[in-house]
This record gives C-alpha cells, sequence and structure tokens, in this order.
C-alpha cells in the first residue's frame, strides 16, 4: 500500500481518520513509512533507485505497512516542509534521501521526537535521527579502471551536481583509477549545479566530447548524458542504475545503487522495537553498491583489471585512496602506503593531482 503526498490527499485522509471509531483505528492502522525525494521517481537514477526500495519494504511486509512519499522536493527550507507533511500524516519512520536535506531533518526531528527518521548521505544524528550511505566511491574506481582502458584520447568528462564530498571523493576514485591503468589520463569536470535536469546534463555532455573526451561519466541522475554519448558515437558510464536501455552502445556499465536490503532491515527495526540511531556505511561488499553487467564493447583486459579492482574491494586488500597522494596545489595529502579514514573521505573537498575542475 503507498500513497503519493499532496495537500489535497493529507486534508481527505485526516478527515477520513477522524470518521473511524479510535480504538479500531489504532488496530488496524499499518505501520507507517514515509520518503522524501529530491528528484522525479521516473528519474532512472539516484531517486529511482530508492523508490524501488520503497517497493521492496511493500513487496516485504505487505498490509501491515503503509508507505508514502513526496517527490521533486528541493533542498533547503521546502525539505522541512515537506518532512513535516509526513510526520503529521503520522509516518512512524521518514527516510530523507538527499544531502540538502540533513539539516530540515534534524529540525523536524526535534519537533516530533517519537518519530524516527534516517537520512542518506549526512552527518548529523540524534536519539531519533539515523544516517546512511554508500561506498560509492568504490564504484567510481570499478569504472575509472574500465575507462582507463577503453579511452583513446586518455580524457574522460566527468558531469557533476554540486560540490559535496560524496560527489568529489567520486570524481577523485574515478581519476585515480585511470591513472593507474593511463599515468597522462586527464578528467576534466564539469559542474552541472543540478541533480537532475536532462536539457544541462545533455549540454555538459556535448561540451566535454568537444574538448576530446571519449568516454563520459556523470554523478547526475538522468539518462540524457549517455543518449549525447550514443549520438556522438563515445562511450559513458550509467548512475545509479543500468542506464544500458537509454543507450545500448555507448553505456559501457554503470554504478547500481541497492537500498532494498537497507530499508526493508530498518523497517523492520523500526516495527519490533529493535531501532536505534547510528551510521551505516555500505559499498561493494555490503551489496549496496553493483556494477550494472559490462557492454560487449568493454576489452577482455579492461574487464579482468575492472574485476581485479571489485576483488580487491572486497577482499580488503585495494582501497581507492592509498598514497601517496597529493592534491592539484601539491600538497601531500596521503602518505606512501597510508590509506584515507573515513572522516577524511566525509570531509574530502580536494581533487587529487590530475583533475581538471
Amino acid at each position: 500500500m503507498s500513497t503519493i503526498i499532496t495537500r489535497r490527499t493529507l486534508l481527505a485522509g485526516a478527515a477520513a481518520s477522524a470518521a473511524l471509531p479510535l480504538a479500531g483505528a489504532r488496530a488496524q492502522a499499518p505501520f507507517g513509512v514515509g520518503f522524501v525525494y529530491v528528484g522525479p521517481v521516473g528519474d532512472h537514477g539516484w531517486t529511482w533507485t530508492h523508490d524501488q526500495g520503497r517497493k521492496a519494504v511493500e513487496a516485504a511486509y505487505g498490509n501491515k505497512v503503509k508507505t508514502s512519499f513526496i517527490e521533486n522536493v528541493a533542498e533547503g527550507p521546502d525539505a522541512a516542509r515537506a518532512i513535516r507533511q509526513l510526520a503529521q500524516a503520522g509516518d512512524q519512520l521518514i527516510f530523507t534521501t538527499s544531502f540538502g536535506f540533513m539539516n530540515p531533518t534534524i529540525q523536524v526531528a526535534k519537533q516530533f521526537p517519537k518519530i524516527k527518521f534516517e537520512h542518506a548521505t549526512g552527518y548529523q544524528r540524534a536519539e531519533n535521527v539515523a544516517t546512511y550511505n554508500a561506498r560509492f566511491y568504490e564504484g567510481r574506481a570499478v569504472i575509472g579502471t574500465i575507462a582507463g582502458h577503453m579511452s583513446k584520447s586518455g580524457q574522460a568528462g566527468y558531469i557533476a551536481s554540486f560540490p559535496i564530498p560524496e560527489v568529489v571523493m567520486g570524481i577523485n576514485a574515478f581519476h585515480l583509477a585511470a591513472k593507474k591503468v593511463n599515468p597522462n589520463f586527464k578528467t576534466k569536470v564539469i559542474w552541472a549545479s543540478t541533480w537532475y535536469d536532462p536539457a544541462k546534463e545533455a549540454d555538459a555532455a556535448k561540451a566535454l566530447i568537444d574538448q576530446g573526451c571519449d568516454v563520459i561519466t556523470q554523478h547526475t541522475d538522468s539518462a540524457a548524458a549517455l543518449q549525447a554519448a550514443e549520438q556522438r558515437g563515445v562511450f559513458a558510464f550509467g548512475q545509479a542504475s543500468d542506464m544500458k536501455a537509454f543507450a545500448p552502445k555507448a553505456h559501457l556499465s554503470a554504478i547500481v545503487d541497492d537500498w532494498s536490503g537497507y530499508y526493508v532491515k530498518r523497517v523492520k527495526e523500526a516495527m519490533d522495537g529493535t531501532w536505534k540511531s547510528g551510521d551505516v556505511w555500505g559499498g561493494i561488499k555490503d551489496g549496496m553498491v553493483k556494477l550494472a553487467p559490462y557492454n560487449d564493447a568493454v576489452t577482455p583486459a579492461a574487464r579482468a583489471a575492472a574485476d581485479e579492482v571489485q576483488k580487491g574491494i572486497v577482499a580488503g586488500t585495494l582501497h581507492p585512496f592509498t598514497g601517496e597522494l597529493k592534491d592539484q596545489k601539491g600538497t601531500l595529502r596521503l602518505k606512501a602506503g597510508e590509506t584515507a579514514s573515513d572522516e577524511i573521505l566525509s570531509k574530502m573537498d580536494w581533487y587529487v593531482d590530475g583533475v581538471q575542475a
């Protein structure tokens, strides 16, 4: 059972609830789970994958739960209104799924101490606020390895959304992996300043291709960049989900976000009373980050190298951020053999040497 929350449905639901006998309503009421999305559920990227997780919750618990969501919520003050709307509608567990929802989530959580909240990609927690994230940079290391093998020009274009640590570490991980294959590799970045704007994403891809990039990757959510790459005859990687259907020739692989297991687990804990606040950061080993099947165009050498990176990450023998590492200004960030701690990664605001951004 699911609901797309609007002001009209919220008022109608309140009126209907008032007409029911209180005891009966409490006895039959399913557990309410709400989701706040930054983009549309049809973006086939970030928001789409979170909504697949919501659907997994419905499939797991049937009529024991009632899920609802609000899509296209702008980061900032508007987010607080959306989160509060779900809380007032009776949801008992609310997932807010974008970095810019962090402060609004904390703000609303203070007003509703009996409701549980979970914020994706953030770092502020409270007794009733947990955080969760995925190690997307691990997937970036895999596709960076493929890019290093597949690029003939030695140049990749990277369409970035906003300069937050999650995005910056992805750029760095991609570039470092490609540079291991080709020491002269260049990664050129264009900031789109949006999570989802197909027109801007396509324009950014075309601009990067015009600059000589023959591989395009992205940290934005539509398939427009892939389609632009397909039209121009270059390779590209999908974002958050397998986007092969949109560009079957260009699409080499994609980082696939899988939130289903986490959402099903946390809803169960909230329902049975074992839920606790905390921080979860899952990666390839945990199944939160996966790689879409490789395109047939991916060479045997690229496949083998990418598979080795995945195996090393899972085994703990390979960390995408291992020194010696210097930033763009030549400042030493990691000593030889040193690996980046989670604290360093979560605050990353610098580019590795060689990134053109």
